[in-house]
């Protein structure tokens, strides 16, 4: 299948935590023989800061962050077989989302992909006259970076058609263990952008332990920290660029994940650090958020915490060899069944079905 892909950014992870999510899997259905092309606006300086050029797997068209740009590249993808509209591009959302089902037409499919659907569920719910809320019904399908039964559900009451969670997974030849690197020692790592919907959580899970634990080093990256209050054991590193989250990873004694709000309350959405994080062999400790067994082990192969005295009874009994081993079973697990080469065949079929039903393709 040739496939149009409008997101973000592919080659930057600038305030663009998706990057890691397409990257993979436009690389996995690239490695299963499908062409794409990824277009994204130069918008709020990720070219300034790529984190890859050009890649081999994948054609990118950057246009300009102007309306009639936006819809000279919505026109380039007139002929693909596959056409795909991402939420939270950043700037022209509506306009595309109209422009992109303007090309549906019997011989293509035309599929929204919602990186963020807690969010953009808890909008539309809230808002009966949301501009997206009339257009769910005319996307061929919905793919979702996850939520599980609980997005599924939501988004059929809403008329979805289809709406298939895909998860993050892990690409093994991105991330993985290398040697650490001294500039992020540390007790405990946290990697993630400030958001809204995020930062009461960081305080609770990764600020307030490191108040109580003096002693020990926390590191904190993410863009947008600066001018966070922090203990004196708490180490800004600002931008942390993909060539270094295998270090981030790989160098704390642990690392942890927390969950924005919304991911959290809907649960089954795993954030592309688990992943990162697992295939970097890394000791992970995670907020508990529903659905975590179906991807690691609490206890074995991730450790679950409910709030910060849990994070801080969690440091201080992880001594650095149970660390290896949590983190050495969390990588042999992704790897078993958690690699975007297996959620991509999961896409293929879910495209290809949709594709030769809407087209009439025997």
């Amino acid at each position: 299948m040739r496939i149009a892909f409008f997101g973000s950014s592919l080659v930057s992870s600038y305030w663009n935590g998706a990057a890691t999510y397409y990257r993979g899997m436009i690389r996995a259905l690239a490695g299963r023989g499908h062409q794409v092309t990824f277009f994204e606006p130069d918008a709020y300086e990720r070219q300034q800061h790529r984190d890859i050029a050009d890649p081999s797997w994948a054609s990118v068209v950057v246009y300009a962050p102007r309306e009639s740009a936006a819809l000279q590249a919505v026109s380039q993808a007139r002929s693909f077989d596959v056409i795909v509209k991402a939420s939270g591009v950043g700037i022209f959302d509506e306009l595309l989302d109209e422009a992109v089902l303007a090309l549906k037409n019997p011989a293509n499919l035309v599929a929204f992909w919602d990186v963020d659907a807690p969010a953009t569920l808890d909008r539309v719910n809230a808002d009966p006259l949301d501009s997206f809320r009339r257009l769910i019904t005319r996307f061929d399908v919905v793919l979702t970076y996850g939520g599980g039964e609980p997005v599924v559900k939501a988004y059929e009451r809403l008329g979805a058609r289809q709406c298939v969670p895909v998860y993050n997974a892990l690409d093994p030849s991105t991330h993985y263990p290398v040697a650490c690197d001294s500039r992020f020692e540390a007790d405990l790592g946290f990697l993630g952008n400030r958001l809204p919907d995020r930062e009461a959580r960081v305080d609770e899970f990764f600020l307030e332990p490191a108040a109580r634990l003096p002693r020990m080093q926390f590191l904190l990256g993410g863009a947008g920290w600066g001018d966070k209050p922090t203990t004196r054991n708490v180490k800004y590193f600002d931008h942390v660029y993909t060539d270094d989250h295998n270090a981030f990873n790989s160098t704390p004694r642990a690392v942890i994940n927390i969950s924005r709000e919304s991911m959290a309350r809907y649960g089954f959405s795993p954030a592309t650090r688990v992943f990162e994080a697992a295939g970097a062999a890394a000791c992970l400790i995670t907020d508990n958020w529903q659905g975590i067994e179906l991807f690691l082990e609490p206890g074995r192969e991730v450790l679950v915490a409910n709030n910060a005295d849990e994070v801080t009874d969690h440091l201080l009994a992880l001594s650095p060899a149970r660390a290896r081993v949590v983190g050495a079973a969390a990588r042999s697990r992704v790897m078993a069944n958690h690699t975007y080469t297996q959620r991509a065949v999961q896409v293929e079929r879910v495209l290809e079905g949709k594709w030769a039903s809407t087209a009439g393709v025997a």
